[in-house]
């Protein structure tokens, strides 16, 4: 059974306050995350194995954007931070 099956999966953009490399403006940019949320309850035709795997999921997010461009000199800004945040 694929992992993405026990997920609820949502697209939300959260700001980011970003530094330009370049011109060493910081600014807030949006930048897009998948949220993926546990399922209440396992889907049926599971295994054993399946369900381990269902009971130590958490929740987590994805972070979709790898690079923005900055709003006053237009050059690409990379995202350095973490790419995967599991929540609480």
């Amino acid at each position: 059974m694929d992992e993405r099956q026990f997920f609820t999966e949502k697209t939300e953009s959260q700001p980011q306050s970003l530094s330009c490399p370049m011109c060493k403006q910081v600014a807030d940019y949006q930048i897009r995350w998948i949220r993926r949320t546990k399922k209440p309850a396992l889907p049926g035709g599971a295994s054993a194995e399946d369900r381990m795997r269902f009971t130590k999921a958490r929740d987590y997010m994805i972070r979709l954007d790898d690079m923005v461009s900055c709003s006053k000199c237009r050059k690409r800004i990379e995202i350095n931070s973490k790419s995967v945040v599991l929540l609480e």
